[in-house]
């Protein structure tokens, strides 16, 4: 009876993980890579996934693809994401990455260095507190979150010079980190107000790969790398595990305007 339960949904895994994408109006997309700990041949192991996330233009959120790709190089994410080209998935209007170099280089070289892309703003800010000595970390913490949650596109720029021209005397290292994310730290300002809480990060996929850990804690080993994706797509796919619409999705069909912050401190 285990054995008939695993074969169908092996059988399901496969026809999803192939299907086509061409009826998928996905007007923004979310990539992510993450390790999870687990335990194969008894062995505590860490498997590298990449995951897709898509929003449809009614703002409804949809897993696109989940793969264990060995590593987040270049070359790995050129292969996750020519899948899901070949597929059929059409070009995003925005997309949301967290920062992984090797993920941007695929993204520009498959649908061109034009395409509006959001470094997540909570994974830069753990580069930031990376580079600095943990007694500034509070103060650090305090003027990113300033300058990230500012109320609109003027005072973020404004609060960006000010940030950049503080830690480029306090902490080198900081104002080197953030103005290495340069544009893409602040596309999400070229979206209507509505949108941002939803579009400066990817905590749509870490929320998902919490929720993974959390469900698989008590499991003792898994019999292979791919049944790690596999798993978390069967809590999504028996109704487990459920995404809600992206906040400000009722304006999601208007288009972005055209990149207005200063860069320059």
């Amino acid at each position: 009876m285990v054995s008939r339960a695993w074969r169908k949904v092996k059988v399901d895994w496969d026809a999803w993980s192939a299907r086509d994408l061409t009826g998928e109006e996905i007007v923004r997309l979310i990539l992510d890579g993450t390790v999870i700990k687990t335990r194969l041949d008894r062995k505590a192991t860490n498997i590298s996934v990449l995951a897709a996330i898509g929003i449809r233009r009614d703002g409804q959120k949809v897993l696109l693809s989940i793969r264990n790709m060995g590593g987040e190089s270049t070359a790995a994410w050129g292969s996750f994401l020519a899948d899901l080209d070949a597929r059929g998935l059409r070009r995003p209007e925005f997309v949301i990455v967290d920062g992984a170099p090797g993920l941007e280089a695929a993204l520009v070289a498959l649908w061109g260095g034009d395409l509006p892309i959001q470094r997540c703003t909570v994974h830069k800010h753990r580069n930031l507190l990376g580079h600095a000595p943990k007694r500034l970390h509070d103060e650090l913490s305090e003027d990113y979150r300033d300058m990230i949650y500012a109320d609109s596109a003027a005072e973020i720029e404004t609060r960006r010079k000010a940030f950049l021209r503080k830690w480029k005397l306090k902490c080198r290292a900081v104002a080197d980190s953030l103005e290495e994310a340069g544009d893409r730290l602040f596309s999400f300002t070229r979206l209507d107000p509505s949108q941002w809480k939803s579009a400066r990060t990817t905590n749509a996929i870490e929320r998902l790969n919490e929720e993974f850990r959390r469900r698989i804690k008590t499991q003792t080993v898994l019999p292979c790398a791919e049944t790690v994706p596999m798993l978390l797509w069967a809590l999504l796919a028996s109704g487990q595990i459920q995404m809600r619409k992206v906040d400000g999705w009722e304006t999601l069909s208007q288009p972005l305007v055209p990149m207005s912050l200063d860069l320059a401190a």
